[in-house]
């Protein structure tokens, strides 16, 4: 029996559909009504191994602007967010609210080109997200490497022109990082104002927080990796993207919140979850245990007491954190003497104009 098989189907029954081996063999399985995002992620060197690590994240949908259930959605969506039909008949409203509708595809398995290599991902969730590590010797980086960025990109089925790519920012194990909270710390948000974060983020075209772009425009050429941890939705990251590349903002890895919303309310979308947050931010610290970081938040919701929270589990590579003043209070205000009572008062500032960031002195070269 073994002989009248085709080398092909030998081949798979020896490695299996999963095994990174064989993703040459297999193209992403993808519909061509399915589009793909790949996420700008970061990729860590262990010099131990002489290896890259290069995290893959991706998320597959589709557009199903004509079913009836998703009609539904979008009627309910367009409710839950206090939208009249007038303003949501305009074409920004319906670019941000399109993402949020989108029938992601679950059990999806993809085939990225990281480098030379093809890997293929585990297969996609619930809520058609993808993830897979990626390990590569230098001399399978160095060729691909620009301007300290990897591009990576989806295998296509034979016949499909389409191309999806993305990037993954390639970080030193030693030097400064920047994590940056994205809503009311770069990005006019007012999250405490329910009827405000609407505007700003459904009517409106997103706005900078004025010098904020300058400030991290002087840390990035002084050699700083960014990384923005946000509350944020995934399903905002095109917006996003577009934005920042608009305004001048550094680019960096994105790590923002998984929503769906079939599972919660319109004002879920940029809950601050106190725990998810600090995991988040620890994980990047973790992954780069050598380096040191420079915190960047707002004061409209938890981010004080989230980077308290990661002083006190990785103090040694906190050089400073810097709280935007969006709620009034001043740093002698009963709020940041609690949260930072562990926190010595050099390592934190709170701050009114970005140019106060231009002009601290950054230790963004560390030896």
């Amino acid at each position: 029996m073994m002989k009248s098989l085709s080398a092909s189907v030998l081949l798979m029954l020896l490695y299996g559909f999963g095994n990174p081996a064989m993703a040459w063999f297999f193209a992403s399985d993808i519909k061509s009504d399915e589009e793909v995002i790949l996420f700008p992620t970061t990729a860590h060197y262990d010099s131990e191994q002489a290896l890259w690590h290069v995290p893959v994240h991706g998320w597959i949908f589709e557009r199903e602007t004509g079913s009836i259930w998703r009609s539904a959605l979008a009627s309910a969506f367009i409710r839950g967010l206090g939208i009249t039909d007038d303003l949501a008949s305009q074409t920004l409203f319906r670019e941000r609210a399109s993402m949020f509708l989108v029938d992601s595809e679950r059990n999806k398995r993809l085939t990225v080109r990281v480098g030379g290599r093809r890997v293929t991902a585990k297969k996609s969730g619930a809520d058609g997200h993808f993830h897979t590590v990626v390990t590569l010797p230098l001399d399978e980086v160095d060729p691909y490497e620009s301007n300290g960025w990897l591009d990576i990109s989806l295998v296509m089925p034979e016949g499909d022109g389409r191309s999806f790519a993305g990037r993954v920012q390639l970080v030193s194990r030693t030097g400064v990082s920047v994590i940056s909270d994205i809503d009311d710390t770069v990005k006019v948000t007012n999250v405490l104002d329910k009827r405000a974060v609407v505007e700003n983020t459904f009517l409106k075209p997103f706005a900078v927080v004025p010098g904020m772009e300058k400030a991290y425009a002087r840390w990035a050429e002084q050699g700083a990796a960014f990384h923005y941890v946000s509350s944020s939705p995934w399903q905002l990251y095109p917006a996003l993207a577009a934005f920042f590349h608009d305004v001048g903002l550094p680019p960096g890895s994105f790590h923002l919140k998984t929503y769906r919303v079939q599972d919660g309310t319109f004002f879920d979308l940029f809950a601050s979850p106190f725990d998810s947050k600090v995991a988040r931010v620890s994980q990047i610290l973790a992954q780069f245990p050598q380096r040191k970081f420079v915190l960047v938040g707002d004061s409209g919701e938890k981010d004080p007491e989230v980077y308290a929270a990661i002083y006190g589990k990785h103090g040694e590579q906190v050089l400073h954190i810097y709280i935007r003043n969006v709620t009034g209070e001043d740093a002698d205000a009963a709020r940041y003497v609690e949260t930072f009572q562990n926190v010595p008062r050099e390592h934190w500032s709170v701050f009114e104009e970005p140019e106060t960031l231009r002009s601290v002195a950054v230790p963004v070269s560390q030896p």
